[in-house]
């Protein structure tokens, strides 16, 4: 047991040393057995996370994600999230002000995450695979001047949402035809 933990801190360990010391834009954590983002990284990545622009923590155990994550890494373009145990997000991701791709697929939201409407260049929502039944907040998102897609499919939607939805947004929302499952893993 032991030995896994200290091969998965010492992959968390070599994948941010590759980003600081190659200078990349990208921070992939994807797959490390993550429960939280780790503190000591802040420090590590606190001279280059302005220049992080994607960020991929798929596929760990994630609960959920602190507003400090979300202001230090402000000028994040791309979230990979998906697979991961997240039930909401945190105010402070209104501070990603550059943010145009967000995926949360494959987590345990009941409720659509209602900061995404505050952020003016997302193009892209995954919600896919959540468990959102009813209040996407539709008239929000239709004011929102870049989105393109949104990803709702497998979520237990209510007849509301679908009926509501279609006739008022500009972009494209995806859904399953109701009662639909997704396969499992």
């Amino acid at each position: 047991m032991l030995k896994k933990m200290g091969e998965a801190v010492a992959r968390v360990a070599r994948k941010v040393n590759e980003t600081v010391e190659s200078g990349s834009d990208t921070l992939d954590l994807a797959e490390c057995k993550l429960v939280s983002f780790p503190v000591g990284i802040y420090k590590v990545l606190r001279n280059v996370s302005d220049q992080i622009h994607l960020i991929t923590l798929a596929n760990n155990e994630l609960k959920s994600l602190t507003s400090k994550f979300m202001t230090t890494f402000s000028q994040l373009r791309e979230l990979h999230l998906e697979g991961n145990f997240l039930h909401r997000l945190p105010n402070e991701v209104s501070s990603l002000q550059h943010l145009k791709a967000i995926d949360l697929s494959r987590n345990q939201f009941r409720d659509f995450p209602e900061q995404l409407t505050t952020l003016p260049m997302l193009e892209t929502i995954n919600l896919e695979e959540n468990e959102i039944a009813a209040d996407v907040p539709v008239e929000k998102l239709t004011t929102m001047p870049a989105l393109r897609t949104i990803n709702l499919r497998f979520n237990p939607l209510s007849a509301e949402v679908r009926v509501i939805a279609p006739p008022l947004i500009k972009f494209d929302m995806l859904m399953s035809p109701e009662g639909a499952r997704a396969l499992p893993p």
